[in-house]
């Protein structure tokens, strides 16, 4: 799939995947509101109204209030690709939330997701 394709997918298919792929490792909704909250800069009700909306993945990360600077202490490989090797920026900021997600369904704590400590 090339990227103009992700790029133009709606948040509001997306993000039941997502939550639906914690969700099924023991992990909430809440959870993945949270990661994807601490990304972004989003709020939970931001989340809740562009899932009913047809906005793209695209403008959901252009339009992102905050991108986290922590973000870039991000490491790892989501569909076998290294993420801190990413050279377009809007498929890296992509990849970073696959990634946390990842990391929320395989048991993280949420302190070591969100590069607290």
């Amino acid at each position: 799939m090339n990227n103009e394709k992700v790029y133009k997918m709606e948040f509001s298919k997306i993000y039941p995947l997502l939550v639906n792929k914690a969700v099924k490792k023991g992990r909430s909704k809440e959870e993945v509101d949270e990661v994807i909250c601490w990304l972004t800069g989003y709020h939970p009700e931001d989340l809740e109204r562009m899932a009913e909306t047809s906005i793209n993945y695209e403008d959901f990360f252009h339009n992102a209030p905050k991108m986290n600077e922590n973000r870039k202490l991000i490491k790892g490989v989501v569909c076998g690709v290294r993420v801190e090797d990413i050279e377009d920026p809007l498929m890296q900021e992509i990849r970073y939330l696959d990634k946390l997600v990842d990391e929320l369904a395989k048991g993280k704590k949420m302190e070591k997701i969100l590069r607290t400590n």
